[in-house]
């Protein structure tokens, strides 16, 4: 099983791998969504969606379905 930031549990920390560029909003890439930044896990709404991260000292809030697609290595 791929983690991916929708893996992850309130609390957990990952390094963002590389990723598809195309399945990615320009927006995310923005404000920090890149290979090599740390992600974790703040907070989440019910099922999941959205969640709520933090970034590289960014917070930001991504639905599931978006999390799905950028995989994750765990720390």
């Amino acid at each position: 099983m791929k983690n991916t930031i929708a893996t992850l549990d309130i609390g957990q920390k990952g390094i963002i791998k590389e990723f598809s560029i195309d399945e990615i909003p320009l927006k995310l890439l923005e404000m920090g969504c890149l290979p090599g930044n740390e992600v974790e896990l703040l907070h989440t709404a019910p099922y999941k969606c959205p969640m709520y991260l933090s970034i590289n000292g960014s917070h930001l809030a991504m639905r599931k379905e978006m999390a799905e697609y950028i995989e994750i290595e765990l720390l």
